[in-house]
């Protein structure tokens, strides 16, 4: 499976804000953001001219497919079947990112980073309603009950995430469930909920060109 190899820190910089790649790294002083907050390379602490609107629209997009680990295709994929839903595509769009099993098993504290989540679905840490799923881009829905399998609640990177997962929180979309390893999905993601700093609309906007 295709992924994005690059360094994690770098992506943070480039779109000037905490992507939170690193799980708890990012909290610590340790993180690469806190020391260094300015664009990566040779001329990243220098001035530049005010962006054209592409150029901003472009970052937009760039900065949700870093944060949510996908590459262009993948993110294209799933603009294309939001536009295809009813309501507004940019909330469709962050909706459908939010449903994704790698995502939610990182929302419901399995892991530290959607990275990590990746992993463990991947090779087959993770159950929905009981049943194996290893597809990262699964769709997790309404009343599902995502856990993980009894062989890896050993786990040392499963157990240290839920023990730090107060610190960033469960959203109301989500019932965990630590005792037991399992979390229900309650409800479809809120757009209301999604507190990283995304303007969809700029997304939208630069696939209508």
């Amino acid at each position: 499976m295709a992924r994005n190899v690059g360094a994690a820190c770098r992506r943070c910089r480039r779109e000037n804000m905490k992507l939170f790649l690193k799980g708890d790294r990012c909290y610590s002083d340790k993180c690469s953001f806190e020391r260094r907050a300015f664009a990566p390379g040779q001329h990243g602490q220098a001035r530049f001219k005010k962006q054209s609107d592409y150029a901003v629209q472009l970052r937009e997009k760039q900065k949700v497919k870093s944060l949510y680990g996908l590459l262009e295709g993948q993110f294209h994929l799933t603009f294309l079947k939001a536009e295809r839903q009813k309501g507004v595509a940019g909330e469709n769009l962050l909706v459908l990112l939010e449903r994704r099993l790698d995502n939610a098993v990182f929302r419901m504290g399995f892991a530290a980073s959607r990275n990590q989540a990746r992993q463990l679905v991947r090779h087959s840490h993770v159950l929905v309603n009981g049943k194996k799923v290893n597809i990262p881009s699964f769709l997790v829905s309404e009343g599902d009950v995502v856990s993980i399998r009894e062989k890896s609640r050993t786990n040392t990177a499963v157990i240290d995430s839920l023990e730090i997962v107060a610190r960033r929180g469960v959203p109301s979309w989500i019932e965990l469930d630590k005792d037991n390893f399992k979390a229900t999905v309650k409800a479809q993601p809120n757009r209301d909920e999604i507190t990283m700093p995304i303007q969809e609309h700029l997304i939208v906007e630069l696939y209508s060109k």
